[in-house]
């Protein structure tokens, strides 16, 4: 796929399905991630649907996408590098922070058994319930609310992984909810010098591995003010 924004036919003639092999071969693949469960999802959620209509033309694209009220649906390969640092093997209940359009949300469902998602902007909260009731998604539940504060009701949770990026360190109340032996995955640090990390749950021990460099929007809320 040609790097840039690239016009393409419109909805009734695009084979949506032929653009998700090939951004799963030429992003996902290419750049290493090798897991068979996140390979799978990322081929199968049509991420076209979870863009807005006049930027679906870049759905597929090796970028993240606007998608209005300070938001976007992050890069696929972000994406799926998330998923896969979380280290699923299926079935697992996972919360979400930073629903956005619901992209995110969707990958982790094909792959686990329930997933939670909490999202700050309640017009973002409403549009992606109606984008994953509209495909048929019965394992997701999405809250609109502060997503530092997480989802206890839902928890203990196997994975949480969180998509806006909390400038001063994971909020205490979302590590509270992650179970033994749960790992939490999230961009950490101000908006120039983010960077992901991986925190593991032993007991009350939890161990932090620093990742990649990442730029995420940044996680509101009065729980991280």
């Amino acid at each position: 796929m040609s790097e840039g924004y690239r016009v393409l036919p419109t909805d009734s003639t695009t084979d949506w399905h032929a653009l998700r092999l090939e951004m799963v071969r030429t992003q996902i693949r290419a750049r290493g991630i090798r897991d068979s469960l996140v390979l799978s999802a990322l081929r199968t959620v049509p991420r076209h649907e979870f863009v807005p209509i006049d930027r679906r033309h870049e759905a597929y694209e090796d970028h993240p996408v606007p998608l209005g009220r300070g938001s976007t649906a992050s890069q696929p390969y972000i994406v799926a590098l998330m998923t896969e640092m979380a280290g699923f093997s299926g079935g697992e209940r996972v919360l979400e922070i930073g629903t956005g359009s619901g992209y995110q949300a969707a990958v982790l469902a094909e792959i686990a058994a329930h997933v939670h998602t909490v999202e700050i902007d309640e017009v973002l909260a409403e549009r992606s319930t109606a984008t994953l009731n509209r495909l048929g998604y019965s394992n997701i539940d999405v809250h609109a609310g502060d997503g530092g504060l997480g989802w206890p009701d839902g928890g203990p949770y196997d994975a949480i992984l969180v998509t806006a990026a909390p400038a001063h360190g994971v909020p205490e109340t979302l590590l509270a909810q992650l179970r033994d032996g749960g790992r939490l995955i999230a961009p950490v640090g101000p908006a120039q010098d983010q960077r992901l990390v991986t925190i593991s749950r032993d007991g009350t021990r939890f161990r932090r591995e620093m990742g990649t460099a990442v730029r995420f929007v940044p996680m509101t809320g009065a729980s991280v003010a």
